[in-house]
Formats: C-alpha cells, structure tokens, sequence
C-alpha cells in the first residue's frame, strides 16, 4: 500500500504544530489573536467587572476602583496599576480601567493619598496598589502576581517611572505625558513606553517626555511615541492611539505576547495622530 502525502497536507500539518508549539511557549497568551481593529476598538474580547476599593480598606494609597475580566476559564492575568496626575482624581484616568482589562488584564486605577502628591509619592503609592492587588484584593487569585506594570499621567507618569526604579522586576511601564524634576532614568530595568503630546504646555516633551526617554538605557525595549495635534490631558479621555500602542505595549511585555509585536515593529509611521515614533523593535529570547 502506497501512503500519499500532499504538499498541502504537509503544510496543514506544520502550521498544526507550529501552532501548538506556540501555545506551549507562551502559557500567558489571553485572548483572540489581535487585528488593528481589535486593538483600537473601545472593548476586547472580554467581559469586565468592577469593584471599588474604600480609602479607608487600604494603606499606601487612596483607594480606587479594580477591573477585571469576569471569565476565570483562561487561568490568571496580568496586573497593571494606573496613577492620576496631580490635582486629579481617579475619574481621570478611569476610562483605562474596561479598556484594558477588557484586552485581558486586571487593572486598578487609583485616588493618591493626596491630589498634591509628588511623583516619587504616586510611584510609592503605585506599588502600593499591585501590593494590595496581588496580595490581599478579593481578586487576587485571578493575578499572576509575576506579572506586573504601571502607568500613569503628568505626575503620576513620573511616578510610573520612580515605580520601575524601585522595583526593577515590573514588566512594562507607560508614562502618560509624564512630569517629573528627575530628567534622567539610567537606572530603569523595566520596558518602558513613553508617551508625550506635541501640543503639551505643563510638562513640555523638550523638557520632560523627550529626554526621559532619552535617557533611558539603550539596551532596553524602550519606545517614545508623540502624539500629533494634542495637549497634556490627551490621555485623561478616551483615546484611540493611547489605547492600541498601550495594549500593544502591556501585551507585548507583560504576557510576553508576541503577537503584539506586529504593532510595534516596524516602528510605527508618523501619521494624524502620530506626531513622531521611535524606539527599538521588541527583543526577543
């Protein structure tokens, strides 16, 4: 008996198990495979709850409110801890909180102990917030607690940064048009996405985003991403390009989700809303 084997069989068999390889490669992997559509659409894949978490219930910092996807089937997920600027409340960076967890993440965006906090404040008090996330919320065993980013905006971007100094085993970070004294960041370990507005008067990209990225080590996945025609409260609303380049990032970094880097490499083109790119490609090993 003659065993015939097409070339088309023999393809269907390879990307069969190129396929499960990649499974077992990456056990972080959570959800669909990402379109641009996907990325910049208001909602992912996943239903998201929420629930608020009282000042009065936590130390370190304010309180604040977490989502989460609803689904337990896909296992834990990534944690990410999302700072207000100064003067702000939570409320102003709120609009993150569905995005993301929406994507696959659970995410705590929070009130500062006070509205005048300084940036080393808001990156203590960041931490302060995955501390309570992966330790004591009653979402905690939803988190894979290894897994772990901050973002942040103006100040509380800053403190994104002071966040990743002190705790080097963050995976991802992403100021938000951040604001800090501190220009420069040689100590940071963590992949970080920096993110400033061409249009931004209180903490001007020349002064602030630019050589904060600058300044960062060159052998570290980094990226600046300027966004064109925009002040410094563009990432306090709903935002289409803050959103798709920050699931991409968090994606990318946080679950190790390869996938993602389709959006990032080739460095993004300037384009309406891209004011200018530039970074590294991802490394990959």
């Amino acid at each position: 008996m003659t065993l015939l084997v097409t070339a088309a069989a023999l393809t269907g068999l390879t990307t069969s198990f190129t396929g499960v390889a990649d499974a077992a490669d990456n056990p972080y992997e959570r959800g669909p495979a990402p379109t641009n559509s996907s990325i910049e659409a208001a909602r992912g894949s996943y239903a998201v709850s929420q629930t608020t978490v009282a000042r009065a219930s936590v130390s370190g910092f304010g309180g604040g409110t977490v989502y989460y996807p609803t689904s337990t089937s896909d296992g834990t997920f990534g944690a990410v801890a999302v700072s207000p600027g100064f003067t702000a409340s939570q409320s102003s960076v709120s609009w993150l909180g569905p995005r993301l967890a929406s994507q696959g993440f659970v995410v705590i965006t929070i009130d500062t102990l006070s509205t005048l906090d300084q940036p080393a404040s808001r990156g203590d008090q960041l931490l302060a917030a995955l501390d309570y996330l992966t330790q004591s919320s009653s979402v905690r065993t939803r988190i894979d607690s290894s897994r772990l980013g901050v973002m942040g905006h103006s100040m509380g971007g800053g403190g994104s940064l002071e966040a990743t100094k002190d705790r080097p085993s963050l995976q991802a970070s992403i100021p938000l048009t951040p604001w800090n004294t501190d220009k420069t960041w040689p100590e940071v370990r963590t992949p970080t996405l920096v993110v400033g507005a061409d249009g931004d008067t209180v903490a001007p990209v020349s002064s602030h985003a630019e050589p904060f990225y600058t300044s960062l080590p060159s052998t570290l996945d980094r990226a600046y991403l300027e966004l064109n025609g925009a002040t410094h409260s563009a990432p306090t609303s709903s935002n289409t390009t803050v959103a798709k380049y920050s699931i991409s990032w968090l994606k990318r970094f946080i679950d190790n989700d390869t996938r993602y880097e389709q959006f990032l490499c080739p460095l993004p083109a300037a384009s309406s809303t891209i004011e200018e790119y530039r970074g590294n490609c991802p490394h990959t090993g």
